[in-house]
């Protein structure tokens, strides 16, 4: 059957629908809690470029080692060894269930708007139907029932036609003095260096970025491979266009610390207070359909994860099991336990949107830095730049800032989201010592030990501030 082809156009949008997930619609709040103006300018500066260098990254290492095909993690066992790629695939395998949790927040959280039994998104009975859903969505998938190309076009429009309706509105209600008074700052809010704000918003732009990787993914439709690149350049400007101006508009309408107090989704409240009731209405049935949409493709990218890392023996083998549906069955229940017990843990955080966008993104900075240090790697040693030796000096670039911000990223995150992200990893290392075991191999060699142990080190300190109440959730 002959695959039909994309146009530019086409692959730009699929490139945008595959950036712009259900984070866009809480920048408001989250940045006005932060900091100001001038503050999220250079956060956006900041996580524009560090992402498009990581994109970069993806797009040399795709060209150069295409028979790397098993994921990210693939990247991270090629460059560093059998229990790093465990990590990296584990990691961003969890990120993936903690980032469906945050879609039932926000989805309870936008219903709470509207029925207060539903609060933030953590009350006992946002959770139980919450619970429901997540086993709804698991036996439909179950009976092979995956995203048509029609549902994929309702969620795509549904994702940026309330993000565009909010643009205009907003920028036809500017208040230019408002924003002046905003624009170090503001009144009422806690005085911080420049610096710390910046800081505190980096796990959000990276949590609004996740997917930038899988904008390759589309290469193979495209009518002319000269398509994929202009696609994607044309695609993340325009994802970070909306972004910036979702996050930067609200400033010019309201005080900072009504934008910092409002619940989440705070794109909603922010509507609502410049046009009415409706304007919530609007941008929340626009947030429902576009955060069901994305938890359906992520529940499938998710199982997908568990299942090919278990195909390419990083994971025990019955993750690698199918149904009858071809559909990746011990994978897809292992993935939707774990994201009910999250969504249960919910339950005792006081932020729990805030808590699981934060969570999500640490997880998915380990694999990103491991693919950055290994296109740094590559474009070090000059394997595979034979034929074209003057794209070594770029790739190396784009590699080295790509590692340097990926590292700061996970400096910027705090001991806090580490320490829990080893509370994660430790334990998901008997996944690995039980597919080493299968395979009749030695578990651990080299520096492997070490890794280990700083994760059981950190795991142990993790669960002793949760104990204790050090770290607060």
């Amino acid at each position: 059957m002959q695959v039909q082809k994309m146009s530019l156009p086409t692959l730009t949008a699929m490139v945008v629908g595959s950036m712009v997930g259900a984070g866009i619609f809480s920048l408001p709040r989250t940045f006005g809690a932060a900091t100001g103006p001038v503050g999220a300018l250079i956060a956006w500066a900041i996580a524009a470029g560090g992402m498009y260098t990581l994109a970069r990254v993806f797009q040399s290492l795709a060209e150069r080692k295409p028979d790397l095909d098993a994921g990210v993690f693939a990247y991270a066992k090629a460059g560093f060894g059998d229990y790093p790629g465990f990590l990296s695939a584990f990691g961003y395998w969890t990120g993936s269930c903690i980032g469906n949790v945050s879609y039932w927040v926000l989805i309870k959280a936008t219903l709470g708007a509207f029925f207060p039994i539903f609060g933030d998104g953590n009350t006992v009975a946002a959770i139980l139907v919450a619970s429901v859903g997540i086993w709804l969505f698991h036996f439909m998938i179950l009976r092979g029932v995956k995203s048509a190309a029609f549902v994929n076009n309702i969620v795509t429009v549904a994702k940026v036609l309330p993000i565009l309706a909010f643009i205009v509105i907003l920028a036809f209600a500017f208040q230019a003095g408002l924003f002046s008074q905003n624009f170090w700052g503001g009144a009422d809010m806690p005085q911080t260096s420049l610096f710390e704000q910046v800081r505190a918003t980096m796990l959000v732009t990276v949590f609004v970025f996740l997917g930038i990787e899988g904008a390759s993914v589309y290469s193979r439709y495209a009518r002319q491979r000269s398509d994929v690149g202009k696609a994607t350049i044309a695609g993340f400007v325009g994802v970070t266009t909306m972004m910036v101006l979702v996050t930067l508009l609200p400033y010019a309408v309201l005080a900072r610390a009504q934008i910092a107090d409002m619940r989440q989704p705070s794109m909603a409240a922010v509507l609502e207070s410049v046009v009415g009731p409706w304007g919530a209405v609007f941008v929340s049935i626009g947030l429902l359909i576009s955060v069901l949409g994305a938890y359906l493709a992520w529940s499938l990218i998710a199982a997908e994860v568990l299942f090919v890392a278990a195909k390419n023996q990083d994971m025990p083998k019955v993750f690698a099991t199918e149904n009858k549906n071809q559909v990746p069955a011990a994978a897809l229940w292992m993935t939707n336990i774990v994201v009910q017990a999250f969504v249960i843990s919910t339950y005792w955080s006081r932020d729990a949107f805030a808590l699981m966008l934060s969570l999500t993104s640490s997880m998915a900075l380990i694999p990103y830095l491991l693919v950055a240090a290994y296109g740094f790697k590559l474009a070090r040693g000059g394997a595979t730049y034979e034929a074209r030796p003057q794209e070594r000096s770029r790739d190396l670039v784009f590699a080295a800032i790509a590692t340097l911000y990926t590292a700061f990223l996970i400096f910027a995150g705090g001991l806090k989201f580490l320490l829990l992200s080893a509370v994660l990893y430790a334990p998901g290392t008997l996944l690995y010592l039980w597919a080493r075991r299968e395979q009749g191999r030695r578990v651990f060699g080299g520096l492997d030990w070490a890794l280990a142990a700083i994760a059981v080190a950190g795991a142990a300190y993790g669960v002793y501030g949760l104990v204790s109440g050090t770290i607060a959730i």
